[in-house]
């Protein structure tokens, strides 16, 4: 019983359905998805968004890296964000 309830729940592997995953892309215009500018600093691994430095990683980084996902952090991280 308990295996047919657990078959019923397992899903076909889906990419739409874990939702937006924002990465920068080389070659192409990237909308910050913070601000919706377009002027970036690149690194090694992520891209910071200029204005508004919302942080991206980068999608040909992320397909060379096979040491597990890449976590990042916003440089003001430790400050309290306070809504306008």
């Amino acid at each position: 019983m308990a295996i047919t309830m657990l078959n019923e729940t397992r899903k076909a592997h889906d990419p739409s359905g874990r939702g937006y995953h924002a990465v920068y892309r080389e070659h192409e215009v990237n909308h910050c998805p913070g601000c919706g500018r377009t002027h970036w600093l690149i690194g090694r691994m992520s891209a910071e968004c200029a204005f508004c430095t919302t942080a991206l990683p980068l999608a040909e980084a992320s397909m060379r890296s096979h040491h597990g996902p890449v976590v990042i952090q916003h440089k003001n991280r430790d400050q309290q964000a306070w809504a306008a």
